[in-house]
Formats: structure tokens, C-alpha cells, sequence
């Protein structure tokens, strides 16, 4: 499966039980990514911890720590997610064609740019394009 789709579907999981956080295995572009929805305000906390996984490992494997957010009743701020890109299948779109990806007023789009992540806002006030991760609403 596709980390970054897994990496969302243990977000969704974890909030549909409203656990207050969720472990997922590092790499620097979930990171990125997650720092976005941080910025944003549709989750609280990411951070980088290491864990040991079994007792005979003597490296401690890299993890992000992330810490869910819900509203004031207790609803995830998150409430869909839809990968837009796929390993088989990559979307790309320039800075005016964001738009056929958003939901008015609802949500954001991430956007992998030659600049980095970002939303498609952010991609379309510096005028790049690039790949069309997800929608987040």
C-alpha cells in the first residue's frame, strides 16, 4: 500500500476511536506533510520520537508522534480524506487548476511543489504547480 495513503488511513482510524494520538513510521515527506495539517490547525502536535519494536532490537526505529484534534464536541476536525495522486497514477496541475481540486470554503488541498509541500493556497499565491497529493475536508 501506499505510505502515505496508510499514513492517512491510521489518522482516520485513530480519530473514528478518538485516541488522542497515533504512531506512524518516519520519513521526511510524511513529516512535511504533517507539519502542513499542524499549520493548519487540523491536528495539534508532530514530532519525531524512536521506539524500540521488539526487545532484541538494539536501534530504536524513528516514528512521528502525532496528536489528534477535535472539535467541542468531540467531533475530528478531520472528517475525509482523498488521495488525489497515486503510485500508478500521478496528478499534476498548474496554479490555475487547483481549483477543480477544492471544496469551497472547506478543507484544503496538498500540493507537492519544486518549492516543497504545500497547500494549493499557499501554491497558488507563489504561482507553481505540481503534484496533486490529497484533499483533506
Amino acid at each position: 500500500m501506499n505510505p502515505i495513503s496508510d499514513m492517512f488511513c491510521q489518522i482516520k482510524n485513530a480519530q473514528m476511536v478518538k485516541k488522542t494520538e497515533v504512531l506512524i513510521p518516519f520519513s521526511n515527506f510524511k513529516y512535511n506533510l504533517l507539519k502542513i495539517l499542524e499549520k493548519e490547525g487540523l491536528i495539534e502536535e508532530v514530532k519525531k520520537v524512536k521506539r524500540k519494536i521488539k526487545k532484541g532490537t538494539k536501534t530504536p526505529k524513528p516514528f512521528l508522534k502525532v496528536k489528534l484534534k477535535y472539535d467541542e464536541n468531540n467531533l475530528p476536525l478531520i472528517s475525509h480524506i482523498k488521495m488525489i495522486s497515486k503510485p500508478g497514477q500521478r496528478i499534476y496541475a498548474g496554479a490555475k487548476d487547483f481549483k477543480k481540486y477544492e471544496i469551497k470554503g472547506v478543507g484544503m488541498v496538498l500540493v507537492s511543489t519544486s518549492q516543497g509541500i504545500m497547500s494549493s493556497k499557499e501554491a497558488k499565491r507563489r504561482n507553481l504547480g505540481g503534484e496533486v497529493i490529497c484533499k483533506i475536508w
